[in-house]
Protein backbone atom coordinates (compact mmCIF):
# COMPACT_ATOMS: atom_id res chain seq x y z
CA UNK A 1 0.00 0.00 0.00
CA UNK A 2 2.84 2.52 0.75
CA UNK A 3 4.53 1.67 -2.62
CA UNK A 4 0.92 2.61 -4.28
CA UNK A 5 0.61 5.80 -2.22
CA UNK A 6 4.23 6.90 -3.37
CA UNK A 7 3.39 5.79 -7.04
CA UNK A 8 0.19 7.81 -7.24
CA UNK A 9 1.48 10.77 -6.00
CA UNK A 10 4.28 11.08 -7.53
CA UNK A 11 2.66 10.58 -10.68
CA UNK A 12 -0.71 12.84 -10.24
CA UNK A 13 2.63 15.12 -9.77
CA UNK A 14 4.63 15.02 -12.89
CA UNK A 15 0.72 14.92 -14.00
CA UNK A 16 -0.01 18.25 -13.19
CA UNK A 17 3.37 19.91 -13.39
CA UNK A 18 5.04 18.39 -16.32
CA UNK A 19 8.16 17.42 -14.06
CA UNK A 20 9.02 15.04 -11.60
CA UNK A 21 9.30 16.18 -7.74
CA UNK A 22 12.39 17.42 -6.16
CA UNK A 23 11.60 15.44 -3.42
CA UNK A 24 8.76 13.09 -1.46
CA UNK A 25 7.82 12.91 2.34
CA UNK A 26 6.16 10.40 4.01
CA UNK A 27 4.16 11.44 7.37
CA UNK A 28 2.18 8.96 9.49
CA UNK A 29 -0.86 8.65 11.29
CA UNK A 30 -0.68 7.07 15.23
CA UNK A 31 -2.32 5.12 17.34
CA UNK A 32 -2.34 5.95 21.06
CA UNK A 33 -2.47 2.44 23.02
CA UNK A 34 -3.33 4.00 26.16
CA UNK A 35 -3.28 7.51 27.47
CA UNK A 36 -6.72 9.41 26.07
CA UNK A 37 -7.12 12.96 26.95
CA UNK A 38 -4.43 13.29 29.51
CA UNK A 39 -2.05 15.06 27.04
CA UNK A 40 -3.45 18.51 27.59
CA UNK A 41 -3.48 17.51 31.06
CA UNK A 42 0.05 16.89 32.18
CA UNK A 43 0.32 13.25 31.90
CA UNK A 44 2.07 10.35 30.04
CA UNK A 45 0.64 8.52 26.97
CA UNK A 46 1.89 5.57 24.81
CA UNK A 47 1.42 6.32 21.36
CA UNK A 48 3.05 5.02 17.99
CA UNK A 49 3.25 6.05 14.76
CA UNK A 50 1.57 3.78 11.76
CA UNK A 51 1.85 2.52 8.68
CA UNK A 52 -0.70 4.80 7.01
CA UNK A 53 1.08 7.87 5.74
CA UNK A 54 0.49 10.87 3.77
CA UNK A 55 2.69 11.01 0.81
CA UNK A 56 4.05 14.81 0.37
CA UNK A 57 5.85 15.29 -3.55
CA UNK A 58 7.12 19.09 -3.84
CA UNK A 59 9.24 20.94 -5.52
CA UNK A 60 10.37 24.53 -4.83
CA UNK A 61 10.33 27.64 -6.97
CA UNK A 62 12.31 30.42 -7.22
CA UNK A 63 9.06 32.96 -7.00
CA UNK A 64 7.11 33.52 -3.76
CA UNK A 65 4.02 31.47 -5.19
CA UNK A 66 2.47 28.43 -3.67
CA UNK A 67 0.42 25.40 -5.35
CA UNK A 68 -1.34 23.25 -3.24
CA UNK A 69 -2.95 20.08 -5.29
CA UNK A 70 -4.66 17.88 -2.41
CA UNK A 71 -4.96 14.68 -4.85
CA UNK A 72 -7.96 12.89 -3.19
CA UNK A 73 -9.99 15.98 -2.88
CA UNK A 74 -9.37 16.88 -6.53
CA UNK A 75 -9.05 20.19 -4.98
CA UNK A 76 -6.06 22.95 -5.22
CA UNK A 77 -5.77 26.37 -3.77
CA UNK A 78 -2.75 28.74 -4.37
CA UNK A 79 -1.48 32.03 -2.94
CA UNK A 80 1.81 33.91 -2.25
CA UNK A 81 4.03 33.51 0.87
CA UNK A 82 4.09 37.53 0.61
CA UNK A 83 0.16 37.26 1.27
CA UNK A 84 -1.35 37.54 4.81
CA UNK A 85 -1.71 34.08 5.89
CA UNK A 86 -5.01 33.77 7.59
CA UNK A 87 -7.82 30.66 7.98
CA UNK A 88 -9.77 29.83 5.05
CA UNK A 89 -12.53 28.15 3.65
CA UNK A 90 -11.25 24.76 2.26
CA UNK A 91 -10.35 23.51 6.12
CA UNK A 92 -7.66 20.92 4.78
CA UNK A 93 -5.53 24.29 3.31
CA UNK A 94 -5.74 25.73 6.98
CA UNK A 95 -3.19 23.13 7.84
CA UNK A 96 -0.28 23.88 5.65
CA UNK A 97 -1.37 27.74 5.68
CA UNK A 98 -1.10 27.50 9.60
CA UNK A 99 2.47 25.98 9.46
CA UNK A 100 3.73 28.04 6.71
CA UNK A 101 2.34 31.13 9.50
CA UNK A 102 4.47 29.14 12.24
CA UNK A 103 7.54 29.35 9.99
CA UNK A 104 7.14 33.24 8.29
CA UNK A 105 6.37 34.45 12.33
CA UNK A 106 9.79 33.09 13.15
CA UNK A 107 11.62 34.98 10.51
CA UNK A 108 12.61 31.71 8.38
CA UNK A 109 13.19 32.06 4.42
CA UNK A 110 11.02 30.35 2.41
CA UNK A 111 10.48 30.26 -1.36
CA UNK A 112 7.46 29.14 -3.34
CA UNK A 113 6.65 25.99 -4.16
CA UNK A 114 4.62 23.12 -5.65
CA UNK A 115 2.74 20.74 -3.74
CA UNK A 116 0.67 17.43 -4.34
CA UNK A 117 -0.41 15.20 -1.04
CA UNK A 118 -2.02 12.11 -0.94
CA UNK A 119 -3.50 10.01 2.02
CA UNK A 120 -3.81 6.43 3.46
CA UNK A 121 -4.74 7.45 6.62
CA UNK A 122 -8.56 7.26 7.20
CA UNK A 123 -10.12 10.68 7.65
CA UNK A 124 -12.50 10.62 10.53
CA UNK A 125 -10.93 7.47 12.38
CA UNK A 126 -8.87 9.24 14.94
CA UNK A 127 -6.00 8.39 13.46
CA UNK A 128 -4.40 12.05 13.32
CA UNK A 129 -4.34 12.82 10.03
CA UNK A 130 -4.76 16.55 10.90
CA UNK A 131 -1.15 15.94 12.82
CA UNK A 132 0.92 14.19 9.83
CA UNK A 133 -0.52 17.30 7.51
CA UNK A 134 0.78 19.59 9.33
CA UNK A 135 4.09 18.17 10.88
CA UNK A 136 4.72 16.36 7.08
CA UNK A 137 4.82 20.24 6.02
CA UNK A 138 7.00 21.66 8.53
CA UNK A 139 8.77 18.98 8.20
CA UNK A 140 9.04 19.42 4.08
CA UNK A 141 10.11 22.64 4.14
CA UNK A 142 12.39 22.19 6.91
CA UNK A 143 14.67 19.71 4.64
CA UNK A 144 13.75 21.54 1.78
CA UNK A 145 15.04 24.86 2.50
CA UNK A 146 17.46 23.98 4.90
CA UNK A 147 15.38 26.12 8.25
CA UNK A 148 17.28 23.61 10.86
CA UNK A 149 14.88 23.11 13.25
CA UNK A 150 15.02 20.17 15.39
CA UNK A 151 12.37 17.70 15.33
CA UNK A 152 10.24 18.93 18.73
CA UNK A 153 10.22 22.57 17.20
CA UNK A 154 8.58 21.11 14.26
CA UNK A 155 5.95 18.65 16.39
CA UNK A 156 5.31 21.94 18.55
CA UNK A 157 4.78 24.07 15.46
CA UNK A 158 2.38 21.82 14.26
CA UNK A 159 0.42 21.75 17.35
CA UNK A 160 0.34 25.55 17.25
CA UNK A 161 -0.92 25.39 13.96
CA UNK A 162 -4.06 23.02 15.58
CA UNK A 163 -4.21 25.90 17.99
CA UNK A 164 -4.14 28.86 15.88
CA UNK A 165 -5.40 28.65 12.39
CA UNK A 166 -8.17 25.41 12.98
CA UNK A 167 -9.10 26.34 16.71
CA UNK A 168 -8.66 22.86 18.41
CA UNK A 169 -7.02 23.13 21.50
CA UNK A 170 -4.91 19.87 20.96
CA UNK A 171 -1.66 18.28 23.17
CA UNK A 172 1.13 17.29 22.01
CA UNK A 173 0.88 13.47 21.76
CA UNK A 174 -0.48 13.69 18.26
CA UNK A 175 2.09 16.13 16.67
CA UNK A 176 5.34 14.24 18.59
CA UNK A 177 4.04 10.66 17.61
CA UNK A 178 4.00 11.62 14.21
CA UNK A 179 7.71 13.13 14.18
CA UNK A 180 9.20 10.96 16.57
CA UNK A 181 7.79 7.52 15.52
CA UNK A 182 9.94 4.76 15.84
CA UNK A 183 9.42 1.39 14.28
CA UNK A 184 8.39 -1.41 16.21
CA UNK A 185 8.53 0.73 19.36
CA UNK A 186 5.69 2.38 21.64
CA UNK A 187 6.93 5.80 22.28
CA UNK A 188 6.01 6.78 26.17
CA UNK A 189 5.56 10.55 26.14
CA UNK A 190 5.80 12.51 29.04
CA UNK A 191 3.59 15.49 28.62
CA UNK A 192 4.79 18.23 30.54
CA UNK A 193 8.98 18.05 29.54
CA UNK A 194 8.13 16.11 26.63
CA UNK A 195 10.97 13.47 27.82
CA UNK A 196 10.24 10.51 25.34
CA UNK A 197 11.36 6.54 25.77
CA UNK A 198 11.37 3.73 23.29
CA UNK A 199 9.39 0.36 24.43
CA UNK A 200 9.80 -2.57 22.60
CA UNK A 201 6.45 -3.26 20.60
CA UNK A 202 6.80 -6.89 19.55
CA UNK A 203 4.07 -8.07 21.05
CA UNK A 204 4.84 -11.70 20.02
CA UNK A 205 1.58 -14.08 19.21
CA UNK A 206 -1.32 -10.76 19.89
CA UNK A 207 -1.64 -7.70 17.57
CA UNK A 208 -3.20 -4.30 17.58
CA UNK A 209 -6.08 -4.34 15.13
CA UNK A 210 -7.87 -0.98 14.24
CA UNK A 211 -11.96 -1.18 13.95
CA UNK A 212 -13.21 1.82 12.47
CA UNK A 213 -16.82 2.88 13.64
CA UNK A 214 -17.18 4.90 10.62
CA UNK A 215 -18.86 7.33 12.74
CA UNK A 216 -17.18 10.85 11.07
CA UNK A 217 -16.58 13.41 14.36
CA UNK A 218 -15.12 17.15 14.11
CA UNK A 219 -13.38 17.98 17.59
CA UNK A 220 -14.63 21.39 16.43
CA UNK A 221 -18.00 20.26 17.30
CA UNK A 222 -17.33 17.26 19.62
CA UNK A 223 -16.75 18.70 22.50
CA UNK A 224 -13.33 18.00 22.51
CA UNK A 225 -12.45 22.52 23.36
CA UNK A 226 -15.68 21.88 26.00
CA UNK A 227 -13.77 18.53 27.82
CA UNK A 228 -10.73 20.79 27.82
CA UNK A 229 -12.08 23.32 29.64
CA UNK A 230 -14.07 21.58 32.32
CA UNK A 231 -10.55 19.81 33.61
CA UNK A 232 -9.34 22.97 33.76
CA UNK A 233 -12.12 24.25 35.71
CA UNK A 234 -11.75 21.22 37.77
CA UNK A 235 -7.44 21.60 38.18
CA UNK A 236 -8.63 25.08 39.41
CA UNK A 237 -11.08 24.11 41.96
CA UNK A 238 -8.49 21.51 43.35
CA UNK A 239 -5.53 23.75 43.56
CA UNK A 240 -7.49 26.13 45.70
CA UNK A 241 -7.90 23.61 48.55
CA UNK A 242 -4.78 21.65 47.74
CA UNK A 243 -1.99 24.28 46.86
CA UNK A 244 0.55 21.95 46.59
CA UNK A 245 -1.09 20.08 43.56
CA UNK A 246 0.60 22.24 40.50
CA UNK A 247 -0.78 19.96 37.69
CA UNK A 248 -3.19 16.56 37.36
CA UNK A 249 0.62 14.68 37.25
CA UNK A 250 0.69 15.24 40.70
CA UNK A 251 -3.00 14.78 42.26
CA UNK A 252 -3.98 11.73 43.74
CA UNK A 253 -7.60 10.54 43.79
CA UNK A 254 -8.08 10.61 47.52
CA UNK A 255 -7.58 14.92 46.64
CA UNK A 256 -10.24 14.34 43.93
CA UNK A 257 -11.95 12.12 45.87
CA UNK A 258 -12.30 14.27 49.12
CA UNK A 259 -13.46 17.56 46.74
CA UNK A 260 -16.47 15.60 44.80
CA UNK A 261 -19.17 18.10 46.67
CA UNK A 262 -17.10 21.16 45.94
CA UNK A 263 -16.38 19.79 41.71
CA UNK A 264 -19.90 18.53 41.45
CA UNK A 265 -20.58 15.43 40.09
CA UNK A 266 -19.84 16.32 36.36
CA UNK A 267 -15.94 18.36 37.06
CA UNK A 268 -15.79 15.39 39.84
CA UNK A 269 -15.89 12.44 36.87
CA UNK A 270 -13.67 14.16 34.54
CA UNK A 271 -11.40 14.84 37.28
CA UNK A 272 -11.84 11.21 38.39
CA UNK A 273 -10.55 10.21 35.07
CA UNK A 274 -7.55 12.02 34.22
CA UNK A 275 -5.88 10.92 37.45
CA UNK A 276 -6.61 7.22 37.07
CA UNK A 277 -5.60 7.12 33.47
CA UNK A 278 -2.31 8.87 33.78
CA UNK A 279 -1.41 5.98 36.24
CA UNK A 280 -2.70 3.30 33.65
CA UNK A 281 0.31 4.59 31.48
CA UNK A 282 2.73 3.93 33.64
CA UNK A 283 1.22 0.45 34.56
CA UNK A 284 0.85 -0.17 30.32
CA UNK A 285 4.64 0.92 29.73
CA UNK A 286 5.59 -1.68 32.36
CA UNK A 287 3.13 -4.26 30.96
CA UNK A 288 4.48 -3.95 27.49
CA UNK A 289 8.06 -3.98 29.03
CA UNK A 290 7.61 -7.06 30.77
CA UNK A 291 5.15 -8.50 27.80
CA UNK A 292 2.56 -9.26 30.53
CA UNK A 293 -0.68 -8.22 27.65
CA UNK A 294 -3.26 -9.58 29.90
CA UNK A 295 -2.69 -6.90 32.28
CA UNK A 296 -1.88 -3.98 29.11
CA UNK A 297 -5.66 -5.68 27.82
CA UNK A 298 -6.99 -5.34 31.59
CA UNK A 299 -5.87 -1.61 31.28
CA UNK A 300 -7.08 -0.94 28.11
CA UNK A 301 -10.79 -1.76 29.24
CA UNK A 302 -10.58 -0.06 31.94
CA UNK A 303 -9.70 3.48 29.64
CA UNK A 304 -12.37 2.79 27.80
CA UNK A 305 -15.06 2.18 30.68
CA UNK A 306 -13.38 5.75 32.30
CA UNK A 307 -13.77 7.36 28.78
CA UNK A 308 -17.51 6.36 28.41
CA UNK A 309 -18.87 6.98 31.52
CA UNK A 310 -16.71 9.42 33.47
CA UNK A 311 -15.29 11.03 30.06
CA UNK A 312 -18.15 11.15 28.16
CA UNK A 313 -16.43 11.31 24.67
CA UNK A 314 -17.62 7.87 23.44
CA UNK A 315 -20.78 7.20 21.49
CA UNK A 316 -23.38 3.94 21.34
CA UNK A 317 -21.67 2.69 18.39
CA UNK A 318 -17.94 2.54 20.14
CA UNK A 319 -19.62 1.23 23.48
CA UNK A 320 -21.17 -1.86 21.11
CA UNK A 321 -17.64 -2.73 19.32
CA UNK A 322 -15.75 -2.70 22.61
CA UNK A 323 -18.26 -4.60 24.54
CA UNK A 324 -18.57 -7.12 21.82
CA UNK A 325 -14.87 -6.90 21.02
CA UNK A 326 -13.99 -7.89 24.54
CA UNK A 327 -16.22 -11.16 24.53
CA UNK A 328 -14.57 -12.61 21.83
CA UNK A 329 -11.76 -15.56 22.70
CA UNK A 330 -8.41 -14.20 21.96
CA UNK A 331 -9.20 -10.48 22.99
CA UNK A 332 -6.93 -9.16 25.85
CA UNK A 333 -8.85 -5.74 25.33
CA UNK A 334 -10.11 -3.11 23.27
CA UNK A 335 -11.21 0.44 23.55
CA UNK A 336 -12.14 3.92 21.65
CA UNK A 337 -9.23 5.43 20.70
CA UNK A 338 -8.66 9.50 19.73
CA UNK A 339 -10.78 12.49 20.76
CA UNK A 340 -13.88 10.37 20.70
CA UNK A 341 -17.46 10.67 19.34
CA UNK A 342 -16.53 7.98 16.70
CA UNK A 343 -13.03 6.91 15.05
CA UNK A 344 -12.02 3.44 15.87
CA UNK A 345 -11.43 1.10 18.73
CA UNK A 346 -8.43 -0.49 19.08
CA UNK A 347 -7.78 -4.05 20.00
CA UNK A 348 -5.22 -6.01 21.65
CA UNK A 349 -6.19 -9.61 19.79
CA UNK A 350 -4.35 -13.28 19.66
CA UNK A 351 -3.34 -12.94 15.52
CA UNK A 352 -5.17 -16.40 14.53
CA UNK A 353 -8.38 -14.62 15.77
CA UNK A 354 -8.44 -11.53 14.01
CA UNK A 355 -10.12 -12.66 10.92
CA UNK A 356 -12.93 -14.65 13.23
CA UNK A 357 -13.25 -11.50 15.00
CA UNK A 358 -13.51 -9.16 12.03
CA UNK A 359 -15.96 -11.48 10.31
CA UNK A 360 -17.83 -11.41 13.56
CA UNK A 361 -18.04 -8.08 14.18
CA UNK A 362 -18.74 -6.74 11.05
CA UNK A 363 -21.97 -8.66 11.05
CA UNK A 364 -23.79 -7.86 14.30
CA UNK A 365 -22.75 -3.95 14.02
CA UNK A 366 -24.31 -4.27 10.83
CA UNK A 367 -27.15 -5.88 11.67
CA UNK A 368 -27.38 -3.23 15.21
CA UNK A 369 -26.46 -0.02 13.18
CA UNK A 370 -26.78 -0.93 9.58
CA UNK A 371 -23.24 0.64 8.87
CA UNK A 372 -20.01 -1.55 7.26
CA UNK A 373 -17.42 -1.73 9.35
CA UNK A 374 -13.92 -1.47 8.39
CA UNK A 375 -10.50 -3.32 10.07
CA UNK A 376 -7.07 -1.94 9.66
CA UNK A 377 -4.55 -4.14 10.49
CA UNK A 378 -1.42 -2.23 10.98
CA UNK A 379 2.33 -2.50 11.73
CA UNK A 380 4.50 0.23 13.92
CA UNK A 381 6.31 2.20 12.02
CA UNK A 382 8.92 5.28 11.75
CA UNK A 383 7.65 8.69 12.23
CA UNK A 384 7.83 11.23 9.18
CA UNK A 385 10.98 11.16 6.80
CA UNK A 386 11.99 11.78 3.22
CA UNK A 387 12.06 8.89 0.46
CA UNK A 388 15.24 8.89 -1.07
Amino acid sequence: MKEELLQKTTTHFEVRFNAPPQAIFLSPGRINIIGEHVDYNDGFVLPAAIDKYICFAITSLETDECVLVAEDLDEEYSFSLTDELIPVKPMWANFILGGLHQLKQKGLKLKGFQLVFSSTIPIGAGLSSSAALECGLIYAMNNLFSLELSKQTIALMGQQTSHSFVGVKCGIMDQFACVFGKKDSALKLDCTSLDYSYFDADLGSYSLLLLDSHVKHEHLTSGYNVRREEVETGLNIIKVQYPEVSSFRSCTLSQVNSLRKELGENLFKRCSFVVKEIQRVNEAAYSIQNKDYKTLGKLMLETHDGLSRDYEVSCEELDFLVNKASAVPGVLGARMMGGGFGGCSINLVRKKSIDPLIENLSAAYFEKFKIDLSAYQIQISDGIHQVK
